[in-house]
């Protein structure tokens, strides 16, 4: 488990120096605190010339980039269905339940106290307060929400349930807990009609209603696709770009920003990057070596990056590249560029911009299959144009994003 934390910050830090990953308010303090360490590698990057990713100004001689232009790429498009469309509109009608003074019903929010406890014995992890969970969803086991079945607001219940001998929380595995549950709230999605339409959002009926969630799952679907497709791009060209020699000063530099970024964790832990290293299951080598990947990746990166640029006479600060930071400081909900640049450092500002602008040179001088899916099933897009040359030049696409996506066993009560 340690182990498995230790590597998932990995992965943060690493996806960090791609580009932008998420809205600042998610991971400010822990940004701006590593910027911080960033102060030095920038003053060095500067002595060389400012606006570059790296410090050499012969980006062929440590590097071969592998074919950016002529990509076959295809452009999946997730097809709407009716379902996705009803699955959208009950969780619109979820969100806005609103509190029943009856017993709790399948489909209910309901937000409960509990406490479990083993032969009397109270546990850790076997306690939460204002837990919310929909009735039905199979989020908790099947004879907890059962239990709570029928249950009002200030109701008090024990409920038993027999944990599998192989549940992953081995504090419970094989085990008959005991929960005492209180409920704080139960609220029910009203029905959808037209007044409950008019009440809670921008449309009038619920056909119209029906249609806007269906163009908006429709725009979503388009977006994501864009963001595979441009991550497709950027991963082909990396997969195929070959490192002859590795800067030296950027690679210690990448490596100092590695330990430094695990100093902060160290930091908030109260110990030394030493003491939590250790903690985390790692060897020095091991840590070592999870250095060396780190920079090793970000300096390739940034060679690819600063060469394609370099090749087609991208920079840093031209009209282009100042649009896409604006729209950076948008994704990232910054107040400013300054704000940005303050949070998370110049360095990844700088390093997102030309990522940013890369991607969108080789999939727009890429030959793209326009393809819709519906399950399992793909198939041609007659509709869409194949060949993304005859793009705009000066429309700005949003920056990729990256999520940490993970289900959360609250308790020991929750999925079986």
């Amino acid at each position: 488990m340690k182990k498995r934390i230790y590597l998932g910050m990995l992965a943060l830090c690493l996806a960090l120096t791609a580009t932008a990953c998420g809205s600042s308010k998610d991971t400010t303090d822990t940004a701006a605190d590593t910027a911080k360490t960033q102060e030095n590698t920038e003053d060095k990057k500067a002595e060389v010339g400012t606006g570059r990713l790296v410090s050499v100004e012969n980006v062929d001689k440590y590097i071969t980039i592998g074919e950016y232009k002529g990509l076959i790429l295809d452009n999946t498009v997730s097809a709407i269905t009716d379902e996705d469309v009803q699955v959208q509109i009950n969780e619109d009608l979820q969100d806005k339940a609103e509190p029943v003074s009856d017993g709790a019903q399948e489909g209910d929010l309901v937000t409960i106290n509990y406490t479990g406890t083993i032969d009397g014995k109270t546990f850790d992890s076997g306690t939460a307060n204002n837990y919310d969970f929909v009735v039905g969803q199979g989020t908790m086991f099947d004879e907890f929400e059962q239990g709570v079945i029928g249950m009002k607001k200030g109701d008090t219940k024990e409920i038993d349930i027999d944990f599998p001998s192989d549940y992953g929380d081995s504090t419970v595995a094989g085990q008959n807990v005991s929960y005492k549950v209180t409920v704080q709230n139960v609220r029910r999605a009203a029905e959808l009609t037209d007044e409950w339409v008019a009440k809670n959002t921008d449309y009038t009926t619920v056909d119209e209603y029906k249609e806007g969630v269906r163009a908006q799952l429709e725009q979503d679907a388009k977006d994501s696709a864009e963001e595979v497709l441009k991550s497709t791009a950027w991963s082909t060209v990396l997969e195929n770009s070959e490192v002859k020699e590795y800067p030296q000063e950027d690679l210690d530099n990448a490596v100092s920003e590695f330990k430094s970024s695990m100093e902060v964790y160290a930091k908030q832990a109260d110990m030394t990057l030493e003491e939590f290293v250790e903690s985390q299951g790692i060897s020095q080598d091991d840590f070592d070596e999870q250095c060396t990947q780190y920079a090793e990746g970000k300096v390739k990166q940034n060679l690819i990056v600063q060469g394609i640029m370099d090749a087609e006479g991208i920079s840093l600060d031209d009209k282009e590249s100042l649009q896409v930071q604006n729209e950076l400081v948008k994704q990232m909900e910054a107040g400013s560029l300054a704000e940005l640049v303050s949070t998370y450092g110049q360095n990844y500002v700088d390093e997102s911009v030309g990522l940013l602008r890369v991607e969108k040179l080789i999939v727009d001088n890429a030959n793209v299959s326009e393809k819709v899916s519906e399950g399992d099933t793909v198939a041609e897009n007659a509709d869409a144009v194949a060949d993304t040359d005859t793009q705009d030049e000066e429309s700005v696409t949003d920056q990729e994003m990256e999520e940490e996506l993970g289900t959360e066993n609250v308790d020991g009560a929750e999925t079986e």
